[in-house]
């Protein structure tokens, strides 16, 4: 059994959040990053992105369920949306007879692909005396994808303080999640994290938070060493 941890994980990009969405109207999940909005237009549908998040996200629109559909520009079409900001994506011409039918799927990753990372000194993410990495770089136990290939485990009592490594902004806080585990396929969307964006685009994941254990929260900006948790199981 592995002893409680805290997971940090440095980013360029992140696990696409999805929405496929009937439109219009336009509905959005809880942890959504943007949100698909469809306006009439001279003959055809606008379709925007609205990003939901206080930092810049990219977007990909595309149909479900294998049904065609005239666009431009042609689907799947990228946009990158600033924070908070809303972009047309592509205008929609669906066959006659089936407007307001139109069956779409948006995706968002947090973060912007012409992020610049410099090289930075990170604190440790832990108040404690003696950190001890359990898993580094490419660790065969859950690091061997592209996700979670630069995640660190530190080994960590439950309440632990979770201090930010580096200042920036607080993009994402999820610590609502009670269960916790090793099954990926059960676990994978269930898991408590802070997100925080740097000033060069990179971003750093917390992950393995106690429930209701974060103490930041959207859009909050925070200090490298500053407390934004405790850590979890």
């Amino acid at each position: 059994m592995h002893p409680p941890r805290l997971a940090l994980g440095l980013l360029l990009c992140a696990t696409l959040s999805a929405s496929a969405l009937d439109a219009p109207p336009a509905t959005t999940t809880r942890d959504a990053v943007a949100r698909l909005r469809i306006v009439p237009g001279d003959g055809d549908y606008l379709a925007y992105a609205d990003n939901l998040l206080p930092g810049p996200i990219e977007v990909r629109l595309d149909v479900s369920d294998g049904e065609r559909l005239q666009a431009l520009p042609t689907l799947p079409a990228r946009a990158s949306v600033a924070a908070g900001a809303s972009v047309l994506v592509t205008r929609l011409q669906p066959p006659r007879g089936r407007e307001g039918w139109m069956r779409l799927r948006l995706l968002g990753i947090p973060g912007s692909s012409n992020a610049k990372p410099r090289d930075v000194l990170y604190l440790l993410p832990l108040q404690q005396a003696k950190p001890r990495i359990d898993q580094g770089f490419d660790g065969a136990f859950s690091h061997d994808d592209d996700e979670n290939r630069y995640a660190l485990d530190f080994a960590a009592p439950e309440g632990t303080p979770v201090l930010a490594a580096r200042g920036g902004i607080v993009l994402q806080v999820e610590t609502s999640y009670t269960a916790h585990g090793t099954d990926d396929a059960r676990f994978a969307t269930r898991a408590n994290f802070i997100r925080i964006l740097h000033d060069d685009g990179s971003m750093a994941l917390y992950g393995h938070l106690a429930p209701a254990g974060a103490q930041v929260v959207p859009g909050q900006h925070v200090d490298a060493g500053q407390r934004i948790g405790t850590s979890g199981d």
